[in-house]
């Protein structure tokens, strides 16, 4: 099944959760292992990241460098396909703009669609290291929507080349992102919203939130965008934070504000421990009040949290 289907299907607010692919030449037992610790709760799909491309310079030793091209974490088509072989769950891999042409994204979805993977999440991407403004790889695409529409396009039946698919598969079917707080290269959230809007009407079925710790600001981003008559269901991204520099570190990276009453406790935390542990419990009342509200689904971000939402889980599943 789909994601909109199963979670439309599901009695109560469906648990879901995002890995990574494992580092370059790590192998995958790690990334089996935050599984294995979640799976109790029944996700009822795994989203699996997609990295960029980077570059970097190898020093040469005569005063010259070579610029070299490289992934650190390849592998998102193989992880969904093992992922879901091996534990018979919905997988979701994430299909960018950042790094990658069209002709990139063509292969990967023919690849996809030769394993039964049909469920994606489309994004625009993060900008590259070296850059001060996102830039699209040459043939790439700048913008989700554009993203949207070759994948359209090729569930049409068309190639980015216009030419015919001659045998065409089951259709993907995909959910972009949205920001309660507004995206940070949005000038304001009139505009994030009409961009949202925008990628729903060009066939996103859902969308999942960035990471946030006020649910007053998400509650008043799913009353704002209502009545701009967005009515896909909306699904919370959630992450316990875990250590004391993540406490600063995430509002700085992500451009989130923490409520005061988290502040406030976050200020008495001396050690890491402590700070886990408060991650657990503001999680915990955050997915409660969520489930109230009857969100459809929770999506937790599982990098360095594993342990953790399995603490939040046991309280609310």
């Amino acid at each position: 099944m789909s994601v909109i289907d199963l979670i439309k299907h599901t009695d109560r607010t469906a648990f879901s959760f995002e890995v990574l692919p494992p580092l370059k030449g790590t192998g995958i037992e790690k990334l089996y292992e935050t599984i294995d610790t979640l799976r109790e709760f029944d996700p009822k799909y795994i989203n699996i990241t997609t990295h960029r491309s980077e570059y970097v310079y190898k020093d040469l030793g005569n005063g010259l460098y070579e610029r070299n091209r490289i992934r650190r974490r390849p592998g998102t088509v193989a992880v969904a396909a093992a992922l879901q072989n091996k534990y018979n769950i919905t997988t979701v891999p994430h299909i960018l703009c950042s790094g990658f042409t069209r002709e990139d994204t063509e292969y990967q979805l023919l690849d996809l669609q030769f394993l039964g993977i049909t469920d994606l999440l489309v994004l625009r991407g993060d900008k590259a290291k070296d850059q001060s403004a996102f830039v699209p790889e040459p043939g790439g695409h700048a913008h989700a929507i554009d993203l949207e529409k070759q994948i359209n396009d090729f569930n049409h039946g068309l190639f980015v080349d216009g030419s015919p698919v001659k045998i065409t598969g089951t259709p993907f079917r995909y959910g972009v992102s949205c920001y309660p707080e507004k995206h940070e290269e949005a000038p304001n959230m009139e505009q994030d919203i009409y961009w949202l809007k925008k990628k729903i009407e060009a066939g996103a079925e859902y969308a999942v939130t960035q990471i946030f710790y006020d649910n007053r600001k998400f509650f008043h981003f799913l009353e704002r965008i209502r009545k701009e008559g967005i009515d896909v269901p909306i699904i919370p991204g959630i992450k316990p934070f875990g250590k004391l520099s993540q406490i600063t570190m995430i509002p700085k990276t992500f451009k989130i504000d923490l409520p005061e009453e988290l502040a406030a406790e976050a200020i008495k935390c001396k050690t890491d421990e402590e700070a886990k542990q408060l991650g657990i419990e503001w999680c915990i009342y955050q997915c409660k009040e969520l489930m109230k509200y009857k969100v459809p689904s929770i999506h937790f971000y599982s990098m360095g949290a594993a342990d953790s939402i399995k603490e939040v889980a046991k309280a609310i599943y």
